[in-house]
């Protein structure tokens, strides 16, 4: 089932994404929020009606760097003895068709598409035979990096933290088997980014195993896994897509920081 976020009217609401193609998708509104057993209502509005927004508001992002060889070559670095393993925080969460903001700070910004692990339920030392059970879903996301920033602080907050700078959507997809998936970034329709999520350093598994021996996760939190090779520049006026087989589309403009 494929779930988004969206507002109409003022209000806001989840719903069952229902229908194929652009033009004939309609969602039909969830009673309550959805981590926990629904109902659908039967209301529908049209998908085009809408404004999405990000599929969740997670308590935090928690994002692992390094975890595709190529990329991690691409860059220069080594493969990590361990998860490298920093935070997004939530106001850099924006949805689809929200405008990534280019910061201040930087001057040369970077795509990377990623697929993003949502939480379903509280957990804490998840055993690699329960991680399953943790998951609600899937969705796309973009881990937008101030490139110079990155390479001249230390620590990574500015760098992958900025406002906007987390582009998740355009829905969950709660019904989906993660271990090999296309995943693409193009910029301005031309492809940048084309990569297999099997092609992982390191599981799904290994990364919700090695994050909650930390730290607990509640329902919503996101978890980015790496990007693969392909990661560059954006300017102003792009339009950045991250397109994951079976999940769908995230599309975002980059405008100057007003």
């Amino acid at each position: 089932m494929r779930i988004a976020r969206f507002s109409i009217d003022g209000n806001v609401a989840f719903g069952a994404v229902e229908g194929d193609g652009p033009d004939g998708l309609v969602l039909d509104i969830i009673k309550g929020i959805p981590y926990s057993e629904f109902e659908l209502s039967g209301t529908k509005v049209p998908l085009n009606k809408v404004r999405l927004l990000p599929p969740v508001l997670p308590n935090k992002v928690v994002a692992i760097g390094r975890n595709y060889a190529e990329h991690v070559a691409e860059l220069g670095n080594e493969v990590p003895d361990v998860p490298v393993a920093f935070f997004k925080p939530t106001t850099s969460v924006i949805g689809s068709g929200d405008a990534i903001e280019y910061p201040s700070f930087s001057d040369e910004v970077h795509h990377e598409a990623e697929l993003a692990v949502v939480i379903g339920r509280m957990c804490r030392e998840v055993p690699r035979e329960r991680v399953k059970d943790v998951i609600f879903g899937y969705t796309c996301a973009n881990d937008v990096t101030a490139r110079d920033a990155q390479k001249r602080e230390k620590q990574w907050a500015r760098a992958k933290g900025f406002d906007t700078s987390c582009p998740l959507g355009p829905w969950v997809e709660t019904d989906l088997d993660p271990g090999d998936l296309a995943i693409q970034a193009t910029v301005n329709g031309e492809q940048r980014q084309l990569g297999r999520t099997s092609d992982m350093i390191r599981s799904i598994e290994d990364l919700i195993v090695h994050i909650t021996e930390a730290m607990t996760l509640l329902p919503g939190d996101v978890i980015l896994t790496g990007t693969p090779a392909g990661v560059g520049p954006l300017h102003v006026g792009d339009e950045v897509a991250v397109t994951i087989e079976g999940i769908g589309t995230l599309t975002n403009k980059v405008i100057k920081r007003g």
